[in-house]
């Protein structure tokens, strides 16, 4: 459908006739399409899958909200026309040159389409299985509190044409209270039954999926249950109970043939990882641009204000727990760097005057936009602390160190969830700790430029305030 609207709209541009200018004379008349020029709407048709396949424009297993879906769709067409078009331009592959207007035209028009019938096609599917006579009949097996959290969560996951019809347990001889006949309903039948009874159900038909959610540590249960219904057509599914090892980022994978899933990873790899560098590049690169005078008059008032350097660096844990110094504006009278730091409290005496107004404004920032281009920081990600409040909290609180799975941010998600204030006491750096987990778990391009505009929204409110 994508390829025959990026086509059809080239060619319905074409036929209306717009002015075009030849590369030849530099003379202007009405455009004309050959043959030849067909393979700018292919290129960039072919352009646009491959780019959308890499970021899963096409893929509906995992939910996206809507926005999201968007973004996506609408940044793979812009590199698959513009990359294209680019490329025609430089290797003068064409001899005919369209005025900018009509590619823009073009342009637009394929985008509102594709969009149009991504947004339709996702809202036909979730109508479909929302409404759907082929939903599942599930049955959830275990005896920990992970049986019932797995039957309410897919309950309420429209994604996977699921109908949970019962939590079984080993405790209770009382017969399923399964029916059939209502299996469109989605509401959680918790009944407590032993796994006997499952097995009569699943033989009558009124099961044909289970999940068997027990800890990993009664294998010898589970065992025997995959034995006994190895004896019935039912699929089987077995879900670990991985929310025990607090999991930062859990994916599946295969090594060596042996199935694999991971408790410790970043979510930032690959394309996307790419995809967050090139966007810390280009929108640090502009920020240092538009704020130079600003970063120049602020270096001159710390200069004229007090002793000492302009830019204050300290060494820091970045990427992987690599240390590199950071670059800030001079706050203070001080410039601490070993291994006491002493963090910087409210009304903190070595505050210079301007250094106050830096810090409350969160312009000492600005020169971190060095580090970012550098490749040291990102412009969104956990914040840095120095190396000595690295060392005292690593021991206190347990996963810490796991921050480091990403390139530490000028600003993060602890910073505009009101986590952004000293951390005097281990409650309050665990509170933040857990902020930065959350946000390498939940990480998205799109949360990323989320926090991007809150972090100047609370700027501009501690301005106010």
């Amino acid at each position: 459908m994508d390829l025959g609207v990026i086509c059809g709209l080239f060619g319905l541009v074409h036929r209306l006739r717009l002015p075009t200018v030849s590369s030849g004379s530099g003379s202007v008349g009405e455009q004309v399409l050959t043959t030849g020029g067909w393979h700018l709407p292919l290129l960039s048709a072919l352009m646009f899958v491959i780019v959308g396949e890499l970021w899963g424009v096409f893929r509906n297993g995992r939910p996206r909200q809507v926005d999201y879906d968007v973004l996506l769709v609408t940044a793979a067409w812009t590199i698959g026309a513009w990359g294209t078009l680019s490329a025609f331009k430089m290797l003068g592959l064409s001899d005919w040159t369209v005025a900018p207007y009509v590619m823009v035209i073009w342009f637009l028009l394929v985008l509102l389409s594709i969009l149009l019938i991504h947004l339709s096609v996702r809202g036909a599917i979730t109508w479909i299985e929302e409404r759907s006579w082929e939903f599942r009949r599930c049955a959830v097996i275990g005896t920990t509190p992970l049986a019932g959290e797995l039957a309410k969560s897919a309950s309420r996951s429209d994604e996977f044409g699921m109908n949970i019809v019962g939590v079984f347990t080993q405790d209770s001889s009382q017969e399923p209270s399964v029916d059939a006949e209502n299996s469109d309903q989605r509401d959680v039948a918790q009944v407590a039954n032993n796994f006997q009874a499952m097995i009569k159900a699943i033989e009558r038909r009124e099961i044909d999926t289970v999940f068997i959610a027990e800890p990993m540590e009664n294998n010898v249960r589970i065992r025997e249950w995959i034995d006994r219904l190895a004896d019935t057509t039912a699929s089987v599914y077995l879900v670990p109970n991985l929310e025990a090892f607090d999991v930062l980022y859990s994916r599946w994978g295969a090594v060596g043939g042996h199935t694999v899933v991971s408790v410790f990873e970043t979510p930032i790899f690959g394309i996307d990882g790419y995809l967050k560098r090139g966007m810390d590049i280009l929108l640090s690169s502009i920020g240092l641009a538009v704020a130079a005078p600003l970063l120049f008059l602020i270096a001159l008032a710390i200069r004229l204000t007090s002793e000492g350097p302009v830019f204050f660096r300290q060494r820091r844990y970045g990427l992987d727990g690599q240390e590199f110094l950071v670059w800030k504006f001079r706050t203070m009278s001080t410039m601490e760097d070993g291994r006491v730091v002493k963090q910087a409290t409210k009304n903190d005496p070595r505050v210079t005057p301007v250094g106050r107004l830096l810090r409350r404004t969160s312009l000492d920032e600005l020169p971190q936009l060095f580090n970012v281009l550098g490749g040291s920081m990102s412009l969104v990600g956990p914040r840095p602390y120095a190396t000595a409040h690295n060392e005292h909290f690593r021991s206190l609180i347990r996963g810490y160190m796991l921050r480091h799975k990403v390139r530490p941010g000028i600003t993060g998600l602890a910073q505009v969830l009101g986590s952004r204030l000293e951390t005097d006491t281990t409650e309050k750096m665990a509170a933040r700790i857990e902020l930065d987990h959350r946000y390498i778990r939940d990480w998205s391009l799109w949360l990323d430029l989320k926090i991007m505009l809150k972090t100047i929204a609370v700027v501009l409110r501690q301005q106010a305030h």
